[in-house]
């Protein structure tokens, strides 16, 4: 291995676009279907990720069917983030967003407030264990209705400042457009929560215009502002997050090639640029693999992106602190 890859791996790290269902590791889904009772068919690993063959967002998407079954009681929800950040620390993670749909996983018998407090006890138990800090961000769906979205807010107004640190808008940007969810988000800026929607991954440059309109904090993925001047520097003056996902984003065909990736576009106009996982799963990757993809590619420090990962992250300032002097403290110790 490069000796700057280890250098990258060894650096305090965070994750700020990472989702629960597309990153949970082969083990973790043996466990949780065992414990539901869910048969594994023989090839069962290779339908849960994706390589650089992948032909499209739908193809990319069905690798995400198997976990989503797994994640329907307390215990799965509990052990799904404990170990994914007992993962993510293995590879010096010190703080982690967490991101999922609960209503995906409600049922009669398993209630919103029992899977999000499921999943913050998994944040806790991590935190002992494994010295990672963490936090959820709630998503709600694109292709559900008002009621169902209306619930995600509520549980997240319910949770924010215990854990649950924002929400998200998740799901198919051309089949329902950013401008229909106007009024939720505006329910959304009343109750005071911070938020991040998914625009312009593979949607187009109209997604992100919106998205900024109704108050979004960060964009996740934002591919589509490539070449948009105007949009960029709205992401400037307000100082929105970026959040770029590289083997996701490949694989999903948001980009044709690591050549057209925006990074350097958007750095020079002075976004705020972080550098995520997105699916470690499904896309088979880790923040390692991602920061050291953008560097030998790009000459992108690995350092400033993480800067910039503290900096948009949803944090409390004191955790943001904390955070600066790991890596401050890491990198001078370390100069090579």
């Amino acid at each position: 291995m490069e000796k700057e890859k280890i250098w990258i791996e060894k650096m305090p790290k965070v994750d700020l676009h990472c989702h629960l269902d597309g990153s949970l590791s082969a083990h973790t889904i043996e466990l949780l279907a065992k414990m539901r009772g869910i048969p594994l068919v023989d090839g069962w690993r290779d339908k849960i990720s994706v390589d650089d063959r992948c032909a499209s967002l739908t193809e990319y998407l069905k690798c995400f069917e198997l976990p989503l079954c797994c994640l329907h009681s307390e215990e799965a929800f509990f052990g799904a983030v404990k170990n994914l950040l007992c993962d993510a620390s293995k590879e010096q993670v010190m703080y982690m967003e967490i991101r999922f749909a609960p209503m995906l996983s409600v049922t009669e018998s398993l209630s919103g407030e029992e899977i999000v407090e499921a999943a913050l006890e998994g944040l806790k138990s991590a935190k002992r264990e494994y010295d990672i800090g963490g936090n959820l961000i709630l998503c709600c769906m694109r292709n559900h209705g008002t009621k169902k979205n209306e619930e995600v807010i509520r549980l997240a107004k319910k949770y924010y400042g215990r854990g649950v640190c924002a929400v998200d808008l998740a799901g198919d940007e051309s089949a329902y457009p950013t401008d229909r969810f106007r009024e939720l988000f505006e329910i959304v800026k009343r109750a005071g929560l911070p938020c991040t929607i998914h625009a312009g991954e593979c949607g187009s440059a109209d997604e992100v215009r919106t998205a900024l309109q109704i108050g979004a904090d960060r964009i996740g993925h934002g591919i589509a502002m490539r070449g948009k001047r105007e949009l960029q520097q709205i992401c400037k003056k307000k100082r929105i997050g970026v959040e770029l996902c590289p083997s996701s984003n490949l694989q999903t065909k948001a980009v044709g090639n690591l050549r057209d990736y925006p990074i350097e576009e958007f750095l020079k106009e002075g976004l705020l640029v972080s550098v995520n996982t997105d699916n470690r799963t499904v896309s088979g990757t880790t923040l390692t693999e991602e920061l050291w993809k953008i560097r030998k590619n790009f000459k992108i420090s690995a350092e400033e992106l993480t800067q910039y990962a503290v900096d948009t992250s949803f944090a409390e300032e004191d955790e943001k602190k904390t955070m600066r002097q790991r890596l401050s403290q890491y990198c001078e110790k370390t100069k090579r």
